[in-house]
């Protein structure tokens, strides 16, 4: 089901799920494979749909004109009219302008999102080719009222690779990365409404969240086991991050330090069926 963009919750809402999954979307112009973009984004779906227990909806955030193909129960389609980001790549340039602005576009759909899914105990906002524990959404219900959770533990993954890295400071690299109670995020009633500190800060990015909110006394508690995989190295992530072992686990630093390589090399995990299944991924 697709529905246009509204400041208002979505008109199929029935019962409060008690998470709520955002996936933003880019603009397809900023897509350089929109096809390999939709791939990831699929299986992205499916981990989601593998949650073990029932009260969870899934939002996915793209404009008017992309085309997303049939989803499982539970999705639905938010479609949005904002331009493409056109500082969209981290390439030569201000980097930080870049940065602001990838803030900016991302922070959007994200509140455009949250405005139409109306009522939900939690918000999980998920980059589009992550993976989430199946566990995220019962997790949530038997502590219901908690202020949320910080994936700390979490892991490193490259395409199509059968190792994994299980980094314990997750939520420093990945945005997919925090469950936060609905409304700790103080969702304004429009779009428009929210100010351009909240959107990147609160919405556009994962960095400041955990501090804002302990700030104003609503202190995030670590997720209590592995809560999500980080895809790296593919051609369209953003980060333009560059393989797991490369970029976690063997590179200038480790090599100066054969103690913190060999601790490095103890974090790597085989993708096994088990991880596979808890994460709704195919091997």
């Amino acid at each position: 089901m697709s529905l246009e963009a509204v400041d208002k919750p979505l008109a199929s809402q029935t019962d409060a799920p008690v998470v709520t999954f955002i996936i933003p979307v880019r603009h397809q112009d900023n897509a350089k494979d929109w096809p390999a973009l939709v791939g990831r984004l699929m299986q992205t779906v499916q981990s989601i749909a593998n949650q073990t227990h029932a009260s969870w909806r899934g939002l996915i955030v793209a404009n008017v004109g992309a085309q997303i193909p049939a989803l499982p129960q539970g999705f639905e389609v938010v479609r949005v009219t904002f331009p493409p980001n056109q500082l969209h790549d981290l390439g030569a340039g201000d980097k930080e302008a870049m940065y602001d602005a990838f803030r900016w576009d991302k922070g959007r759909r994200v509140l455009s999102g949250m405005i139409a899914a109306g009522q939900t105990g939690y918000f999980m906002i998920v980059d589009d080719d992550d993976f989430v524990s199946r566990d995220i959404t019962a997790h949530a219900a038997s502590n219901f009222g908690a202020n949320g959770w910080t994936i700390q533990n979490g892991y490193i993954w490259s395409e199509g690779g059968r190792l994994a890295y299980l980094h314990s400071h997750f939520a420093t690299f990945c945005g997919t990365s925090h469950v936060i109670r609905s409304d700790l995020y103080e969702v304004p009633a429009a779009v428009a409404a929210g100010s351009e500190d909240y959107v990147k800060t609160m919405l556009g990015s994962h960095v400041r969240i955990e501090a804002i909110l302990a700030a104003k006394g609503s202190p995030l508690q670590p997720l209590p086991f592995p809560g999500a995989i980080y895809r790296v190295g593919h051609a369209g992530a953003h980060s333009k991050s560059r393989g797991m072992v490369r970029n976690f686990v063997v590179n200038k630093k480790t090599l100066k330090s054969p103690g913190l390589l060999l601790n490095n090399v103890s974090k790597l995990r085989f993708v096994s069926k088990g991880m596979a299944d808890a994460f709704g991924m195919s091997l």
